[in-house]
């Protein structure tokens, strides 16, 4: 008797690969192939100059200290509000679970704009910050919190289905045994959420790491001292210094996939970890 084949609702194997080298290709490996060939016009040591100027590298030192401090931020309080969508009943919880997805919905120029009318000298909260000394709009403090706002969505929603799926046995077995709540989350729950914190930490500084829209308004963009990267790029361009101007997302490009590729690296390596441990 013949053996029956499974059958699969979509294409076999050649041509779903196919769709998907194509589909990558034009949205993804051909833009990111034009930047590097662009930047190729210039000589090593105009690309030098280009990249390592002091107002540039200022703009890098901006852009990604502040995005790995949203993301490591985003990481601690998207769990805890994570952890309380899903272990607690409050009035308004609801509402509260449909403004975590707000940033997605939100234009981020609207979001900047509105960030900058709150946190602003005559703003709701701002004439407030100032007169004790915490300047937050037109400051490196206002990209933190617009980067934020736009990053907490990513870990919230990466650690909820974790925290869902989570059966509360394990917090009752440890205390039976006599650990304490502090025990609890460090020896029996973290092991497990960790992936999950580790991938939502991936993708928050993803997005802030070129983030635009919600920063450009509330930032200021003060040379060397709150100007973001994606601004010195827009900035080339209208000078139409297209060479000069991909030679910068290079390297935005460049450290970007190093740091999301250490971060996946200790993302894989902790899973294996948890996995023996089991």
């Amino acid at each position: 008797m013949a053996r029956r084949g499974s059958f699969n609702v979509l294409p076999g194997f050649n041509l779903a690969l196919g769709y998907t080298l194509v589909y990558l290709s034009l949205v993804v490996l051909i833009p990111l192939a034009a930047v590097f060939i662009k930047s190729s016009a210039l000589s090593f040591g105009e690309f030098w100059e280009v990249v390592s100027a002091p107002r540039v590298v200022a703009s890098y030192r901006v852009s990604f200290g502040l995005s790995l401090l949203a993301a490591a931020i985003n990481t601690v309080f998207g769990l805890m509000l994570a952890w309380a969508l899903v272990r607690y009943s409050f009035p308004g919880k609801k509402l509260v679970d449909a403004l975590v997805d707000l940033p997605f919905a939100l234009p981020t120029a609207v979001a900047g704009i509105a960030l900058t009318a709150l946190y602003a000298g005559n703003g709701w909260l701002g004439q407030y910050l100032e007169p004790l000394g915490i300047k937050v709009a037109f400051a490196p403090l206002g990209i933190l919190v617009a980067l934020i706002f736009i990053g907490l969505p990513f870990v919230v929603r990466t650690v909820q289905p974790i925290l869902e799926d989570l059966d509360t046995e394990l917090e009752e077995a440890a205390a039976s045994l006599g650990a304490e709540r502090g025990q609890t989350f460090r020896l029996v729950l973290l092991p497990i959420l960790l992936p999950a914190l580790m991938t939502g930490f991936a993708l928050a500084f993803a997005r802030a790491v070129g983030e635009y829209g919600s920063v450009i308004f509330i930032a200021g963009n003060l040379p060397f001292v709150s100007e973001i990267t994606p601004l010195m790029i827009i900035t080339k361009l209208e000078q139409y210094d297209y060479t000069g101007a991909t030679a910068i997302a290079v390297v935005m490009l460049v450290l970007s996939f190093i740091l999301l590729l250490v971060i996946n690296l200790l993302q894989a390596w902790t899973a294996r970890r948890t996995g023996r441990n089991r």
